[in-house]
């Protein structure tokens, strides 16, 4: 597939529902983790709550992805395929996001806080071209 390919399927108004989803992933990831960390398995045990709050903001953006934002490509595959998938490609966006905040960090130079946002936005175009291209193709 050619640029002008790869920017027709590129869809902004996919990509903006799908940074929408992210966020809302990041509100129940952050209050899920307080709430269990407070509530359930105190301080102690936040590795424990980070986890769970992590998979429950994984599953989220999966539902919300598969009815709002691929709706239109649910075929094919079935529904606990792409959930596979999208775990999958969670993981790739994550592995990318940390071996660039490194090399930025660590080997650039650059302030932790500048190279986490470069992670962060390159791993969720990472996130988002897995998700349009392999989970919902």
């Amino acid at each position: 597939m050619d640029f002008k390919g790869l920017m027709v399927r590129f869809d902004l108004l996919r990509f903006t529902k799908f940074a929408l989803v992210g966020g809302v992933g990041l509100v129940v990831n952050t209050v899920l983790l307080y709430l269990l960390t407070t509530y359930v398995f105190g301080e102690r045990l936040y590795l424990a709550a980070a986890a769970i709050s992590l998979e429950a903001s994984i599953l989220n953006n999966f539902l919300l992805n598969e009815y709002w934002t691929f709706r239109d490509r649910r075929g094919g595959k079935g529904f606990l395929t792409r959930m596979l998938k999208f775990h999958g490609s969670r993981i790739v966006g994550a592995a990318t996001s940390l071996v660039i905040l490194y090399v930025l960090t660590d080997l650039l130079g650059l302030y932790y806080l500048v190279s986490n946002l470069i992670a962060v936005l390159l791993g969720t175009a990472v996130n988002y071209l897995t998700s349009n291209f392999w989970v919902w193709q």
